[in-house]
């Protein structure tokens, strides 16, 4: 059995390496954590930057990848607590972007600013119990390459943005967007597409 198992096999010890790596009740990381552990565990391609301002809430039971000439900007908040956050190469994180975990970005990404992409929610059906004590629930973020998210979005868990696809500014994504498409609103609707025998975006 490899330690991470007997960790997570022994409630007691899972508990008590959850507290050297996160004070109680937070979810930032610890100092040691980010200056000792994440930069050697975690990938960074070449030519990637995440800037002083960002938060980076990254610990190492989960990965945490930022592809080559990849950008997260001033202000973001990223978290891997509950699950991967993999960036791809070439793609652009603005500023104070929210980004929670199973969150997948492809390749060429543009995400303009204040957008948040959460892939974690609380169960809350239990009246009996405080919603903050109930279970976690996750269900993975894909947004697939080449996509524009334009400022204020919303992306809720579960959902997958196809290839080059346009999701417009304050929408709110609840449902799979399929590739080549434009979709906008709250909840977000496909409102274009792309026709490929007439080359050109077509109303829907």
């Amino acid at each position: 059995m490899s330690l991470k198992e007997k960790i997570k096999n022994n409630p007691s010890l899972k508990k008590l390496v959850h507290w050297m790596l996160i004070p109680s009740g937070e979810a930032m990381p610890r100092l040691w954590v980010k200056l000792l552990v994440n930069p050697f565990l975690h990938k960074r391609g070449s030519g990637s930057k995440v800037r002083w301002r960002t938060r980076m809430d990254v610990l190492p039971f989960n990965r945490f990848e930022l592809g080559k000439n990849s950008t997260i900007e001033d202000f973001c908040t990223i978290n891997n607590g509950v699950g991967d956050v993999l960036i791809g190469d070439n793609s652009l994180i603005g500023m104070s972007n929210v980004i929670i975990g199973p969150v997948t970005i492809g390749n060429d990404v543009i995400m303009a600013q204040n957008i948040v992409v959460s892939a974690l929610n609380h169960e809350y059906r239990d009246v009996n119990m405080p919603i903050r004590a109930q279970k976690i629930l996750t269900s993975p973020i894909i947004i697939e390459n080449d996509c524009w998210i334009a400022a204020n979005a919303v992306i809720i868990s579960g959902v997958t943005i196809g290839k080059h696809s346009v999701v417009a500014a304050s929408a709110v994504v609840t449902k799979s967007i399929p590739p080549f498409s434009i979709a906008a609103g709250n909840p977000a609707k496909i409102i274009k597409r792309y026709d490929f025998e007439l080359k050109d975006w077509v109303s829907v």
